[in-house]
């Protein structure tokens, strides 16, 4: 699953001389579209009225006649991100200690006509206290006063917070007293201390911003470090060198093109796969039982009057495949998602699945005459019995049929370009705040028999085995963002009835139309496939 976490507030605090004769360290921009990230070397100069021996000055010498001929002028971005929706997930679908969970934060570069340097390093560190955005808009005299500026972080209740120094300059280690930032932490998880300076290098200048900061956000869900937000500048050699960088422009919260704001980009695998209509002899394939009731997903309940109790846990109950004299019994367990809970357990709530193999080769008997292997090498398909039961085989929950074929090794039942992939349940319209599942019908027609027959019948969906999604503009063809092959974050699931995935709709800045596009990968061949039926518009 894709997720995006937007910025909850936004600014850059400078210390920018205006006409040579003053800083505007108390200037504010919070409500500017734009995130300038600059430092000017020896490019304006102070009257020595403004030299002291605070670092925060930024000034490198006073010459004979008293002015400051060397001044570094400076600009940091200050940005925080809402990470509830990750939060809100964390019990149900994400683990955050999974490896194909994964944190990106992204600023886009913003072409102004300005200058651009090259051959830099913009680093990004969590901030450890709160910033007001405040309401500035001047990006030109910086005559808007305001918090958060270069000196003052915030303001409430009458009480005024400062920076340690200036412009949150002062960094330390997690738990550190009067720091502005937070460069290292031990999260207690015997890692040590883990840096927690984010940093990537711009080559052209013009690149958009994508820091992994998979160790922060994780970190900071489970309660381990307060989110308050990052600083995002130049190293700390660029900015004390004596060379001038004017100026890298992002895009913040408030540019009027909702693509380009900036976002945290969660990624993380949250497929499951029922092998109904798609299991094969000699290869593991799982299956599910998915239990409700009236109030929606619950647990199987066995026992007698006054000792009924819920099946939950590892090996809770058995699933047996029965065909004639032929019975294969596996244990099944509650499926597991999400964050290890206090209880150190994972167990989806009504959602069961079973993982195991049957080997074609099996010489049990099918019936006096016939094995299983000779029944698997004549008939190529067994359609088993299906039966979920108890660990006890007292009681029973659900009874239905699976199918295991021989795996078909001839390449011209591989993909090819007679393939149709189209979601079956779309609206027309959402809003933001939808979470939809999307059902999705397959077609290989290479694989089909479409001889004429009397009577109308339903054609089941093709589970394809590796299929993912990406979304894009439906009018621009920009894409939003595009397939989760090395993650699995777009990675379709099936069930008994074909293919599925979940998607939130927020991802989407609204007022526009958009589609998917599906890449289908099968022993060795890709194949992207366009899905012709899917528009929708967000509102």
């Amino acid at each position: 699953m894709k997720i995006f976490c937007t910025a909850s507030s936004d600014t850059y605090i400078t210390n920018k001389i205006i006409n040579g004769n003053t800083r505007v360290t108390d200037a504010n921009v919070g409500r500017a579209s734009v995130l300038d990230i600059f430092k000017l070397y020896d490019e304006s100069s102070l009257p020595t009225t403004e030299k002291s021996n605070s670092p925060g000055d930024f000034n490198l010498d006073t010459d004979a006649d008293g002015t400051c001929e060397t001044a570094i002028e400076l600009s940091r971005a200050l940005i925080k991100f809402d990470l509830g929706k990750i939060n809100s997930l964390t019990g149900s679908k994400l683990n955050l200690n999974s490896s194909n969970f994964s944190a990106h934060l992204k600023l886009f570069d913003v072409r102004s006509g300005h200058a651009v340097p090259r051959g830099f390093t913009v680093m990004a560190i969590p901030l450890s206290q709160s910033f007001d955005e405040g309401q500035g808009r001047d990006l030109s005299s910086f005559n808007d006063i305001d918090v958060s500026n270069f000196i003052t972080a915030s303001y409430s209740n009458g009480t005024t917070s400062v920076w340690n120094g200036q412009g949150a300059s002062t960094s330390g280690s997690l738990g550190t007293l009067n720091v502005d930032l937070v460069d290292k932490a031990n999260f207690g998880d015997g890692s040590g201390n883990r840096e927690l300076v984010f940093n990537q290098k711009f080559v052209e200048g013009t690149e958009d911003l994508s820091l992994d900061i998979t160790a922060f956000v994780s970190a900071s869900v489970a309660g381990l470090i307060d989110n308050h937000g990052f600083r995002i500048s130049f190293t700390g050699s660029e900015e004390t060198d004596s060379k001038s960088r004017f100026i890298k422009r992002f895009a913040s919260r408030h540019v009027s093109n909702p693509h380009i704001r900036p976002r945290i980009e969660v990624s993380f695998d949250d497929s499951k796969f029922d092998h109904h209509e798609n299991f094969f002899f000699d290869m593991s394939g799982s299956l599910f039982l998915n239990s409700f009731d009236r109030n929606g997903p619950a647990n199987v309940l066995s026992g007698t009057a006054g000792t009924v109790a819920e099946k939950m846990g590892s090996n809770c109950l058995k699933v047996k495949l029965v065909h004639k004299d032929f019975t294969e019994t596996v244990f099944a367990s509650s499926h597991q998602a999400g964050t290890i809970k206090s209880d150190k357990t994972r167990f989806v709530t009504g959602v069961y699945s079973a993982s195991f193999m049957v080997q074609s080769q099996d010489t049990a008997l099918v019936d006096r005459d016939t094995s299983l292997a000779k029944l698997v090498a004549s008939a190529g398909k067994i359609k088993f019995e299906e039966y979920w039961v108890s660990t006890d085989e007292t009681y029973g929950y659900h009874t239905g049929s699976v199918t295991i074929s021989k795996i078909d090794r001839n390449s011209s039942n591989f993909i090819t370009n007679e393939v149709s992939v189209h979601a079956i349940n779309l609206e027309s319209e959402y809003r933001t705040d939808d979470e939809i599942t999307v059902r999705v019908f397959g077609r290989n027609f290479e694989k089909e028999n479409d001889d004429p027959v009397k009577v109308p019948y339903s054609r089941k969906s093709e589970s394809f085995e590796k299929i993912y999604y990406r979304i894009k503009d439906f009018d621009s063809g920009k894409t939003v963002f595009d397939f989760g092959e090395k993650d699995n974050s777009t990675r379709l699931s099936t069930d008994s009835e074909g293919m599925f995935f979940d998607f939130h709709i927020d991802v989407l800045p609204v007022g526009r139309s958009y589609t998917f596009e599906y890449l289908i990968v099968d022993r060795g061949i890709r194949k992207i496939v366009a899905d012709k039926n899917a528009v929708f518009r967000v509102k």
